[in-house]
């Protein structure tokens, strides 16, 4: 063996114990033990995989890792299939058709706390940051436009606010015509950030009551969200049936591109740098499979750091490879608007926005346990978490389902062997696991993720932490 061989070994060795050290001993259920990590250095035991994901751009990880040899580099075999819905992809990753899946940030919390499908799901990694927006159709924008600021050239300020959507919600109402509204799936951040919105421009978007056999979000609500598959939304408001949506790219830009609506807000607007997808795997597959699983993670980060090196210069060719049918299967010109840097809003109204999708800035791979919390905050307002909780409740529901562990590991190893550099990650320690207070939310609340309850008080609608449907 070599010396510099050895000093490789070595150091990834030292950087793993590191990684497990400064997160503690073995906790709850969450915490990796240390002849774990010994382990993580050695073969998969398991090579040939399948990975589930929806016709979304933000999928673009687990396509990179594929087409650029990362999942191959770690001696894993992969195949990648498109799943038909969201409540198809979960239910073949809890039976085992498939090893893991590109998920909402809200499916492994939700299935781990028994909202809908009972399952334990964890996640090791966020797979980006931002890259949803909400669009209405053309005759709802022609409604709102008298209500929206314009600046000296008559282009709309933005970001607009809901506060322009509830006067025609309102006349909707007193002709006693419902106002319908598509979402992806109950825990869904589409779902959570339509809500958000309409909530803070005086929208009250509905309960959910579960407990009492009332599991349509509609209880009590002004707009009445339902669910719609992403590529489905354009044609489903074209027909009428929803006038406006909440859904990832390229679903906003194609109702440009068809002429049929328009994108009022980006997720961005609502909430900066929010976490959009994981990718999610069963508890039990997690645990079988350890060093699989870390290998895993380990291509799916350097897939993220390609994504976002040269300040996006490697996005046209990602937008090629998203462009094909076994991927996204949307025109090159549809995806490349928003995943180059730009959205178009209203025809023609094509602006910078660098950040819309972010795959590896900002930390945007790293599992916060504050980002779970805010799903979970967000699951108890709307009435999918019926009964008060306390903070610690919060808290260990986290930590059973985001792994920031499990990525620390695999961060690690990347590291000692030259590929990314200790620079490009938070401090793998316990504090690590929350952001500070966020302050940049549409209706100018902060978020505190060590303080849930408190921050579940500061809402004009929603429940409050100790009230229930």
């Amino acid at each position: 063996m070599t010396h510099t061989l050895l000093s490789k070994m070595i150091k990834r060795r030292t950087l793993l114990q590191h990684a497990v050290t400064m997160f503690g001993a073995v906790a709850v259920g969450s915490m990796l033990t240390l002849s774990s990590a010994q382990a993580a250095v050695g073969e998969p035991e398991k090579e040939d995989l399948k990975f589930g994901f929806i016709k979304l751009t933000d999928m673009a990880p687990l396509a990179v890792a594929y087409e650029k040899g990362y999942f191959e580099d770690e001696g894993l075999y992969v195949q990648l299939e498109a799943q038909a819905n969201w409540k198809v992809l979960l239910d073949r990753v809890i039976d085992g058709q498939l090893d893991g899946a590109h998920m909402l940030a809200g499916q492994p919390l939700g299935a781990t706390i028994g909202f809908g499908t009972q399952a334990h799901i964890i996640t090791a990694f966020s797979m980006d940051l931002n890259g949803n927006a909400i669009t209405v159709s053309n005759d709802i924008w022609k409604q709102m436009k008298p209500y929206i600021d314009k600046d000296a050239d008559g282009k709309p300020i933005h970001p607009i606010k809901a506060d322009a959507l509830k006067p025609v919600v309102d006349a909707y109402k007193e002709q006693g015509k419902p106002f319908n509204m598509g979402m992806v799936f109950p825990v869904s951040t589409h779902n959570y950030e339509l809500r958000y919105w309409l909530a803070a421009g005086g929208i009250h978007p509905g309960f959910y009551a579960p407990h009492k056999g009332d599991s349509s979000g509609q209880i009590d609500a002004d707009a009445l969200l339902s669910v719609t598959p992403p590529p489905q939304m354009p044609a489903t408001m074209e027909a009428g049936t929803i006038y406006g949506y909440c859904v990832g790219e390229p679903w906003n830009q194609q109702a440009v591109f068809k002429g049929i609506g328009v994108p009022v807000v980006t997720d961005y607007e609502i909430w900066k740098d929010n976490p959009e997808k994981v990718f999610g795997v069963s508890k039990g597959w997690a645990d079988k499979y350890p060093n699989t699983h870390i290998r895993v993670v380990k291509a799916m980060i350097r897939a993220a750091k390609w994504l976002d090196d040269n300040n996006n210069g490697n996005r046209p060719e990602a937008v090629e490879i998203l462009s094909r049918p076994e991927y996204v299967g949307a025109d090159y010109e549809v995806i490349a608007n928003s995943m180059t840097g730009t959205f178009e809003y209203e025809k023609g109204d094509k602006r910078e926005v660098p950040d819309f999708n972010v795959f590896f800035r900002h930390n945007a791979t790293y599992p916060y346990y504050s980002d779970a919390i805010w799903y979970l905050t967000q699951m108890r307002r709307w009435g999918q978490i019926a009964e008060p909780k306390s903070d610690e409740w919060f808290m260990e529901t986290a930590k059973k389902v985001y792994r920031p562990d499990i990525y620390a590991l695999a961060a690690s190893e990347l590291i000692a062997e030259g590929k990314v550099e200790s620079s490009e990650f938070p401090d793998f320690t316990a504090e690590s696991g929350f952001k500070p207070p966020q302050t940049h939310f549409i209706d100018n609340i902060t978020y505190d993720g060590t303080q849930p309850n408190k921050y579940l008080t500061k809402f004009k609608i929603g429940l409050k932490p100790d009230t229930e449907i």
